[in-house]
């Protein structure tokens, strides 16, 4: 239960005393400075979730000091208040997408939008399946386009071809007018991403909630459950856990397919993470495991649900939860491992888990190892222009702040303040 700072201060001095521990010594385990201990523990400063993890470990007081951390506000949208749309609704999506602050969907071009100069629409026929041969090559490659550059130039790619999917799906034979539903929506899916990286958390849910109609229309039910895995990834970054798992746990009962349940599995550890929930996280993640074990397999020919550009994300993941855990050392060593693994070219990948890399090893201590990791993912940083890759960034430069007198932070700081200032958020 949340209490007011004071009540936390007296806590943390309690449990330092009852392990016999100076001032000194708790500021060596956690990383944080004699002065900063003091005003925490008088009550003079607020302390944040991540030093109340950290004392926890230090401690071993089990989450206690977590729990007495006031929540943090949510921020933008409540991603699991608006239900998702009824499995039985046949209708055909007919919306655009709302305006983004980046401006990603301003196509500006009747053209692709099926309309003539008049402003009439076309209604093209669809004939051959070779049509959506072509159409699921480009979507190939629009994804790995994503993992490289950012939204801004993917989404309205996404948009144009999302539309003309269904437009074609109007006129065409049932058989056709299935897959062509059904490749809109693995499209519209891949935008509710895409704009939830350009930093547009309303405008990712629409999307996601297009996606669910076009798939329910082409009898195909697993995006239902996927969808909410979707948006309890808009939850993690606004530090909900609670809303987290609560959706990822529908989504695991929800699932057909051992990939979905594994992906939901994933998601529900984050969750836990967040909530400081050591046991139900490791539980979590060893379900993901098993169930990544059991196989299912995308049937051929057709685009995969979730990230295709990492084979085993379960490392990675596991990496992520420890840091959220508050075992920054064990998510440095973690994160170090699985990166090695991850394909040169998924940059945006490299780049998320990069980021918490730096992150994990700045909060153990190991503050040259950050900065230097920091430094080489700039670049990529920069490349993806990622608004959920920032968040990590922006934790780092705070925590970095702990030693502002150190080389190396202030010859990171200027360049990691002037890579945040081109995020979107």
């Amino acid at each position: 239960m949340a209490g007011d700072i004071s009540t936390f201060g007296s806590e943390l001095r309690r449990l330092r005393n009852v392990a016999g521990w100076t001032l000194g010594d708790l500021a060596v385990a956690v990383h944080y400075s004699k002065s900063h201990l003091s005003k925490v523990e008088n009550g003079h400063k607020a302390p944040s979730v991540t030093f109340a993890r950290a004392c926890d470990n230090a401690l071993g007081a089990k989450g206690g000091l977590a729990a007495l951390v006031p929540a943090p506000a949510r921020a933008g949208v409540a991603a699991g208040s608006r239900p998702l749309p009824a499995s039985g609704s046949p209708s055909l999506p007919t919306g655009f997408p709302p305006a983004s602050g980046q401006g990603a969907f301003d196509i500006g071009s009747a053209a692709l939008l099926g309309l003539s100069p008049a402003g009439a629409h076309r209604e093209p026929p669809l004939r051959s399946p070779r049509v959506l041969d072509t159409f699921s090559a480009l979507f190939g490659q629009l994804r790995l386009l994503g993992q490289r550059t950012g939204p801004a130039l993917v989404l309205p790619s996404v948009l144009a071809q999302t539309h003309a999917l269904t437009q074609l799906a109007r006129n065409a034979e049932p058989e056709l007018r299935v897959e062509a539903l059904f490749l809109a929506s693995r499209y519209a899916e891949y935008g509710g991403w895409m704009a939830q990286e350009s930093g547009d958390d309303r405008a990712a849910l629409w999307w996601t909630d297009q996606a669910v109609q076009m798939a329910t229309a082409a009898g195909d039910h697993e995006l239902h459950s996927y969808a909410l895995i979707r948006r309890a990834c808009v939850t993690m970054y606004a530090h909900d856990g609670l809303q987290t798992v609560e959706l990822a746990q529908r989504a695991r009962s929800e699932a057909v397919s051992a990939r979905v349940r594994a992906l939901a599995a994933e998601r529900e550890a984050q969750g836990h993470a967040l909530l400081g929930d050591h046991d139900d996280c490791m539980r979590a993640l060893d379900l993901a495991a098993s169930l990544a074990d059991g196989g299912g397999t995308t049937a051929p020919g057709r685009p995969p649900l979730g990230t295709s550009s990492v084979e085993d994300r379960l490392p990675l993941v596991t990496g992520w939860c420890l840091y959220d855990l508050g075992l920054a050392a064990e998510a440095a060593a973690t994160l170090d491992s699985a990166l090695a693994g991850v394909p040169e070219g998924a940059v945006r990948a490299r780049a998320r888990f990069g980021a918490r890399r730096a992150l994990a090893h700045a909060s153990a201590g190991n503050v040259d190892q950050a900065c230097a990791l920091a430094t080489d993912l700039l670049d990529e940083v920069g490349m993806v222009d990622s608004a959920t890759i920032a968040h990590d960034l922006r934790q780092l430069a705070r925590t970095l702040t702990r030693w502002h007198g150190d080389p190396a932070v202030r010859d990171l700081s200027p360049r990691l303040a002037l890579a945040l200032r081109r995020q979107p958020l």
